[in-house]
């Protein structure tokens, strides 16, 4: 069994109001840095001001990537450590991270090649220069160097004109080349964050206490959704419900500030002004359009549109992913997908697959967020540093506190390391274990084969038939045996009205494992129904008749949770 993740986490934090640690920021960095201290032994909370992964986090281009493009920048080493990382997912995460084909349409032999040498020399200053085939060619052969001696994706290759074609024949025809190379898809990036903080509670409930023998093993690390860190009194950091008006005031030795984008804000509220960020708006569209999902024949299309920026068009779910803008943004501002941004979208798609026809009618939905990248001064954008790194501040009480600057989904697992390796300095605690190599939830025992999936879904299946277990294994890994044995005690479980290929207990059992607070984290973080255009008005109310009982709503909760998800929703999509 699998650890259920509380409902009410602000309960668990007032019951006993101290941990060693406090981190701050339920994105996939935070997540990961408290599923690395719990495994070390460490007394770890975690709370997060909105619902888990619901930031920066969601609203990624949903790849694993060493970040080819980062090499013309001069940064080796991030390039080299998320290679690295993203084969360690491969092997880790089977069920959410899986290879992906990139094919890159390239239309000139040498453009880019003086002007490289210069980006290097100054930090990456000046403006975008179009890449031509040489220069992609010498950064397709290092990307590939740092893969050897464990590599688990196929080396690049290289085609004319008329082999590129003949692959994708719907490619602007004044293509002269195409470069293809492989990184990873990022299925569910949602779920695979709640896999990491499931791990985390397990290994909390699994740690012995060496300095409180008698405490409840199962209380060293807890995590809260909708909490936010609001200021410091008296030497403990004030936590406060998102909706309501409960209030812990929390004691901890360290306090690891992971809330990305706004980790300024974060440290301003607890009253240590900085100004270590400078993220960028990236957006995103997503079409229900079978011509152009046929167009990428399977593969990621990367490329450089007419305004030097980097952009993809990327096949996912049956549908088809467009990203992504590179834009200043001011964290007090709404972070939303504008319809310039639209535009731009629908532009770069006839660039490069100039006989597709694209309307907004196509597009069913759209999202943005915010890079969680350091300050950059008039540095341009698509310059501006991915790497991370750590700063080091005090605040009221004596607390000790580390600030993440940076971080990025492929990252994920060595930037919490090095995080934890702070905070167990800061502590005088040993590390116990390593996180390297550690299968993460779903992916924990997942059959690599088409003959080892036959068996385990035999094997864990509890009456629902191959089908049924076929689609939850690939919903949720080998977490999809909890599922299914909750999903088959479930006397009421029929397939959804709107949205057959889930049911009702499938929901109930997720609202009452998953620490699930609003209808709208149903329909977009628990599930895919948001992201594919599925999550109707219809569908949010047969949802939320699915589990009205389970999350003890009254019939005028349920109204307003109906609307609030909607409203959600209809956000994302164009008017």
């Amino acid at each position: 069994m699998h650890a259920t993740l509380a409902r009410d986490g602000l309960a668990a934090l007032a019951a006993r109001p101290y941990a060693d640690v406090l981190v701050i920021g339920g994105g996939v960095n935070g997540i990961a840095t408290f599923r690395d201290l719990a495994m070390q032994g460490v007394d770890v909370a975690l709370v997060e001001r909105g619902d888990f992964a619901s930031g920066a986090s969601a609203a990624s281009s949903r790849m694993i990537h060493g970040g080819i493009r980062y090499l013309e920048n001069g940064e080796f080493r991030l390039v080299h450590e998320a290679v690295t990382e993203r084969n360690m997912l491969l092997r880790t995460a089977p069920h959410y991270v899986v290879p992906l084909q990139t094919t890159i349409p390239i239309f000139s032999t040498f453009s880019g090649v003086l002007a490289a040498p210069l980006r290097f020399l100054r930090h990456g200053t000046g403006r975008p220069h179009e890449r031509g085939a040489a220069l992609i060619k010498i950064g397709l052969e290092i990307y590939d160097s740092f893969s050897r001696g464990g590599g688990r994706v196929p080396r690049h290759t290289f085609h004319g004109r008329r082999a590129s074609l003949r692959a994708l024949p719907a490619l602007n025809p004044a293509v002269k080349y195409t470069a293809t190379y492989w990184d990873a898809s990022l299925r569910d990036p949602e779920r695979l964050a709640l896999d990491l903080l499931r791990d985390g509670v397990a290994a909390g409930m699994d740690a012995a206490g060496p300095r409180d023998s008698a405490m409840p093993t199962d209380a060293r690390a807890r995590a809260a959704n909708y909490v936010a860190a609001v200021g410091v009194d008296d030497g403990r950091v004030v936590l406060r419900e998102a909706a309501g008006d409960r209030e812990v005031r929390f004691a901890a030795s360290v306090v690891v500030n992971a809330t990305g984008p706004w980790t300024d804000l974060t440290n301003a509220a607890l009253h240590e002004p900085t100004r270590y960020m400078g993220g960028t708006k990236g957006s995103h569209i997503v079409l229900d359009h079978p011509e152009l999902l046929a167009a990428t024949g399977g593969r990621e299309l990367f490329f450089e549109h007419s305004d030097g920026r980097i952009v993809l068009i990327y096949p996912l779910r049956g549908r088809v992913l467009v990203g992504t803008t590179d834009l200043e943004h001011d964290m007090t501002e709404p972070i939303v997908c504008t319809e310039a941004e639209v535009d731009y979208f629908l532009d770069l798609i006839g660039d490069v697959l100039p006989g597709i026809g694209v309307s907004r009618e196509q597009i069913v939905y759209r999202y943005a967020g915010v890079r969680p990248l350091p300050g950059h001064g008039d540095l341009a954008p698509g310059f501006v540093s991915r790497d991370y790194r750590i700063e080091h501040v005090r605040v009221p009480g004596d607390i000790v506190m580390f600030s993440l600057v940076g971080g990025k989904w492929t990252t994920f697992r060595a930037s919490a390391e090095h995080l934890a390796d702070h905070v167990l300095s800061a502590l005088a605690w040993p590390r116990r274990r390593t996180t390297r190599g550690v299968a993460i939830g779903g992916g924990r025992d997942y059959p690599a084969t088409e003959r080892a999936r036959q068996q385990w879904i035999a094997d864990h299946d509890p009456g629902l038939g191959a089908a049924r277990m076929g689609t939850l294994l690939t919903r949720y890994g080998t977490v999809a045996a909890d599922v299914a044995a909750a999903v088959a005690a479930d006397p009421d479980d029929e397939p959804l009205p709107s949205a057959p290929e889930f049911s009702t207990g499938e929901m109930r059992h997720l609202a009452r494992a998953e620490a699930v607070h609003h209808l709208d984290d149903l329909l977009m973080r628990r599930t895919d129904l948001a992201f594919t255009g599925r999550a109707t008005p219809d569908t949010a109310a047969a949802v939320a008749t699915a589990v009205v009982h389970t999350l003890g709503w009254t019939a005028t909760d349920t109204a307003a949770e109906v609307q609030r998800a909607v409203a959600a929703v209809q956000a994302a999509v164009p008017a």
